[in-house]
């Protein structure tokens, strides 16, 4: 008997196409309209209803799947083991390149999380606030690197992590000022045991930070669910040249801010400026550190070039 020829794809994701993925969910008792979308999304970020309903309620269902078997098996582990059982946070990883919307996609995730029947305890930490401080940075020789992976102290970065997954009650968390463009050296974030932790950076996904081989523990380790925000490139450097024209007219124009040396220069100068800044720092830490880390995660939001999401991959299981 011939057989049949076997068309196989190799990619380990199920792709869908907006149309696809919006119709997947209908919409649960969410009080969505009640929601204040100025609140969440990001600076030049557009966000509206029909992105919530059509792209963000499909993702929270299936989250909702994901965290409900998670605390399932959690406690029939503990009861395996002949433990007593304590609530664990599920933890949400947040990837991307810099100005493609991370931010946004993890405020409406903790948004919308919380509003789960249930009303989850959702907290949100950002990678920024393990940077090392620009005091540090500039003895490593590494301040026109920052966002690069080694810019990260990713021993403290992990032993958060670690503190999260072993339930201890009470963690802090340094805190990144954009305006200061530093580390706050007398302010930190308290996290009292959510049910849900979303960390949201641009090296969340990264696995290596050198090429000599060793055994290393991973931030993607402590993941139970990872998210990676995409969109092709000249969409983020366009982006991020609009944010930054935004930033002059707004942020810039603080006298405490690290930038506000820019407040002054000309649309020429700037354009200049942020395309620069782009081509030398931004765009190879994207093709080098970031971009490579996309299939890791276990679900990519595709962005089309006007920032809302025109097709979703899930991984497949």
């Amino acid at each position: 008997m011939k057989l049949k020829n076997y068309n196989a794809t190799y990619s380990p994701f199920r792709s869908f196409t907006r149309d696809e993925w919006k119709i997947l969910e209908d919409h649960p008792q969410f009080p969505i309209a009640d929601i204040d979308l100025n609140a969440l999304h990001g600076l030049n970020e557009p966000l509206n209803m029909e992105e919530v309903e059509d792209i963000y309620i499909p993702l929270i269902r299936l989250l909702q799947i994901h965290i409900t078997h998670y605390r399932n098996l959690h406690t029939e582990r503990e009861e395996f083991f002949k433990r007593q059982s304590q609530t664990i946070p599920y933890i949400i990883g947040i990837a991307g390149s810099v100005a493609v919307g991370k931010s946004t996609t993890a405020r409406v995730l903790q948004k919308l999380l919380s509003m789960l029947p249930e009303k989850p305890k959702v907290e949100l930490v950002t990678t920024d606030g393990f940077l090392y401080s620009n005091e540090e940075l500039e003895e490593k020789n590494l301040l026109n690197k920052k966002g690069f992976p080694e810019s990260y102290d990713a021993k403290k970065l992990l032993a958060f992590l670690a503190a999260v997954k072993s339930g201890k009650e009470v963690l802090q968390t340094p805190v990144y000022s954009h305006l200061y463009y530093d580390i706050m050296p007398d302010q930190t974030q308290v996290i009292r045991k959510p049910d849900i932790l979303i960390v949201e950076g641009i090296n969340v996904l990264q696995v290596t930070v050198s090429k000599k081989p060793r055994r290393r523990v991973f931030v993607s380790d402590f993941f139970d669910f990872s998210i990676y925000v995409d969109a092709a490139e000249k969409n983020i450097k366009q982006w991020y040249i609009e944010r930054f024209k935004t930033l002059q007219q707004t942020a810039f124009a603080n006298p405490e801010s690290y930038f506000h040396q820019y407040a002054s220069y000309n649309e020429e100068e700037l354009l200049e400026f942020a395309n620069n800044v782009w081509d030398d720092i931004n765009c190879p830490n994207l093709v080098q550190n970031i971009l490579p880390t996309r299939f890791r995660a276990d679900l990519i939001l595709e962005k089309g070039e006007h920032h809302f999401v025109r097709g979703v991959r899930i991984r497949k299981i």
